[in-house]
Order: C-alpha cells, then structure tokens, then sequence
C-alpha cells in the first residue's frame, strides 16, 4: 500500500489542558473552586487546586523538540508546541503527520481523574468531572467534527456514579472511558471483587470501551531504588500484562460478554507468549485453582474481549499469525517522548511488510472506527479526504521542523501566560 493511501486513526494521543476549560462549564456555586492555571515566580506554569500546586502541567509533552531535551517536562506553556494544548494547532499537527483521528487521554487530573477522586466533598468532585467531561467532548473533540474520538474521566470513587457519568457522556457521543489498569493501586477494591459491576455493565450497555493506559494505577515498574531511569522505561508496559492478567482470571470478561477494554500503550509483542502462557497454566492448574471457562480457553475470552494497541512494535506486527488482527490497533502517542510525529505513516510502514492491505487498513483505522463506533468519513465527504496524502496536502509548508525550546521558554517567560488565556478562548 502506498504511504498516501493509507488512513491513520490513533488510539492514544494526549491533551495538555488549555488554561480556560472550565471557564463557564460549572455551576455558579463551584466555580470558585474550579483549578487555576497559574504561573509562578520563577516562569513555570502550574494547576491550583484545593491548596495543591500541580507543578507539571505537560509531563513529557516534547513533541517537535530534539531528543537530548526529553525529560518529564515541559513545566511551562512557553516550551511547548501549540498542538499540545491548542485544538486548532492540533488538528494542523495531526494533518502535517498524515493522522486522521485521535483518542486524546487527560494530563493535569491523571489518567482516570485521581486528582478529582482526592476531593473530599464528592459533589464538588463530580462537578469538576462532568465539567471537564464537557469540556473533553464539546470543545475538545467537537469543535473539529470527525477528527477526535471522546474519551471522558471517570467518576471513579463511586461505581454508580461512575456508571451514571459513562451513561451520561455516551448519550454525547463518547464510545470511551479512561480507567485504571489496577484501581486497588489506588485504594479501591480489586477489579476481581463485583464492586465495579455497575461500571462494567453501564460500559457493557452503552457500547463504551474501557481504555486501560499504563501508568494509570498510579504506580511504575520500579526494579531496586537506584536503578537508571531507563529500567523504568523499558518496564512500564509490564503494568499492561499485569493489568491483562487480571482482566483474564477476573470474572468480569465471562460476567459481561459485551464489554471491550482496551490496553493502551501496552505494545503487543507479549501478546503471543501471554496467551501460550494463560492456557498452559489453565490446563495444568484450573482444576485446584477453581478456575472455570466452561467450553472455552482463557486465550479465546482474551481475544474476544480486550483491544491491544501499540506505537511501533515491529515483532509484535511479525507475530500476526498468532494475534486477533480484528482488535490490534495503532498508536501515535502525540506529543509524548514515544511518540512518531511528523513521520508516523512512514514510521509505522516499516512495520507492516508482508501483510494484505486489509490487515493495513485494520490496523490503522478499521479496528477503531469499529470499537469506538467513530466515522469519519461521513463527516469529511469520503474516504478521499481522509487519507495520509490528503491531510498533508491542506498544510503543505506548515513547520515541523525539530526546535530547541529552551532558550525561547527563558525569553518569553512572564508574558506568554496572557497570551496562552487569549489563544485558548477561542471558539
């Protein structure tokens, strides 16, 4: 398939929240409450909130910057590229790299709203999760129609709130809830207890895929104490498998035969090894350990359950035979260190040798347009427009180059703040 024919959809790209988003989104009586972006003394931006400083506001947002400057930063607006938290730039970044669609997952609140989850007055908690919901679907992914597929917060301290608010955003179009890959990290029960049942079954009901990202329990893969930062890298996708080793030997899959989750982020070269593994261990075990998949493997309930996603993972794409290419689905992970703008198409091509177009196209739109019931081609007038070649071709000229945003951040540090609230307002 030539590169300018393909359609690219991602399943996991990132926001860095503009500093108005809850600007007339809540009730008069919480709006003072509402996070505050602020800038301190020193030119960092930071989110207020309930007396917290939030000090990092674009945690490894680095798109367009050179490799030696990647860290778990940016801490200021200044050093970031407007696609980050710009809607109108985003979508010119995401036509610059050939990218259709996006699945944008939540910076400041953390993957599934833990930082609302910590309000003490739980009313005031909702608040803020169906403002910044809004926000997310309406202005967000709304104001450029056919290009973003919604992925609201959770409600996650209460599972019949939370089931209330999936209802609630899927009746606005969101076919897709981020939640976390291991919520008794965060002092909830386990997912193998019922607790949760009422979310399962409203995302069941209401065909919404449960988008498990890794890092979302809160915790990493930490080896030893003084181990280098790279062992955490190499290790985070392990909180994946951990995370599908629970969906497997969970009740939950064979408790709602409907219910997708998807594993972003995760990669999908473990997927063969782990599905070798759960049977292997299902026919030598089951019978002391209780374990009960009736007529079934556990290796079939996974394949029919749970979406697998990965950025660039050419020995998982090699490993196809072994996997359901009806549930493997793209990543461009913008604007994270991991992520292939501006060359994503080309970067993901030399993954794909020797499969048909139709695994191309499965891969790179298909699974997602279907999981997440997203058509984009009746809202940009057919598949023609909606193509690698296409999309480069409405910002032919537009600046991608890699940019050193270091010495800028110092320059315009203490006025870049006003200008960010004027570009951010904008409808």
């Amino acid at each position: 398939m030539d590169v300018n024919e393909m359609v690219m959809v991602s399943v996991d790209d990132h926001v860095v929240e503009p500093p108005d988003l809850f600007a007339g989104r809540l009730p008069a009586k919480y709006a003072d409450l509402a996070p505050k972006f602020i800038t301190n003394e020193d030119g960092t931006n930071a989110w207020l909130y309930e007396g917290q400083v939030l000090a990092n506001v674009a945690l490894n947002a680095v798109a367009g910057r050179p490799r030696e400057e990647y860290g778990l930063e940016p801490t200021s607006f200044d050093q970031l590229r407007p696609g980050c938290y710009d809607i109108d730039e985003r979508v010119k970044d995401m036509d610059a790299n050939g990218v259709l669609g996006s699945l944008c997952f939540p910076s400041f609140p953390q993957f599934c709203g833990q930082l609302f989850a910590r309000t003490k007055d739980k009313d005031v908690a909702l608040a803020m999760v169906q403002a910044y919901n809004d926000w997310h679907i309406d202005e967000w992914c709304g104001s450029h129609k056919g290009r973003f597929i919604p992925c609201p917060l959770p409600a996650i301290w209460d599972p019949q709130v939370l089931a209330g608010e999936v209802r609630r955003t899927a009746a606005k179009g969101a076919h897709a809830v981020t939640f976390s890959e291991n919520p008794s990290k965060l002092g909830w029960p386990s997912i193998h207890s019922d607790y949760w049942d009422p979310f399962w079954k409203a995302c069941s009901d209401e065909a919404v895929v449960v988008c498990m990202h890794i890092g979302s329990s809160s915790e990493i893969v930490i080896t030893s104490p003084d181990a280098p930062i790279d062992c955490l890298i190499t290790l985070t996708p392990m909180n994946i498998v951990q995370a599908a080793a629970d969906l497997v030997w969970s009740p939950v899959l064979r408790k709602f035969p409907d219910l997708k989750v998807a594993l972003s982020e995760g990669g999908i070269g473990w997927v063969p090894y782990f599905l070798e593994r759960i049977d292997y261990n299902y026919d030598r075990h089951h019978a002391w350990t209780g374990q009960n998949f009736g007529d079934e493997l556990p290796s079939e309930v996974f394949n029919r359950h749970i979406l697998t996603c990965f950025i660039d993972d050419k020995f998982g794409v090699a490993s196809r035979e072994y996997l359901d290419m009806d549930n493997v689905m793209w990543e461009c992970d913008y604007p994270h260190s991991d992520s292939t703008w501006p060359t994503a198409p080309e970067t993901l091509t030399e993954s794909l040798g020797g499969l048909s177009d139709h695994d191309i196209d499965r891969i790179s739109h298909l699974n997602a347009m279907h999981h997440f019931h997203y058509d984009p081609f009746t809202a940009l007038g057919g598949k023609e427009n909606c193509t690698v070649g296409a999309l480069r071709k409405k910002v032919e000229g537009r600046d991608i180059s890699i940019q050193s945003r270091i010495r800028d951040s110092i320059e315009k540090r203490g006025t870049r703040s006003v200008d960010l609230l004027s570009i951010s307002s904008r409808s």
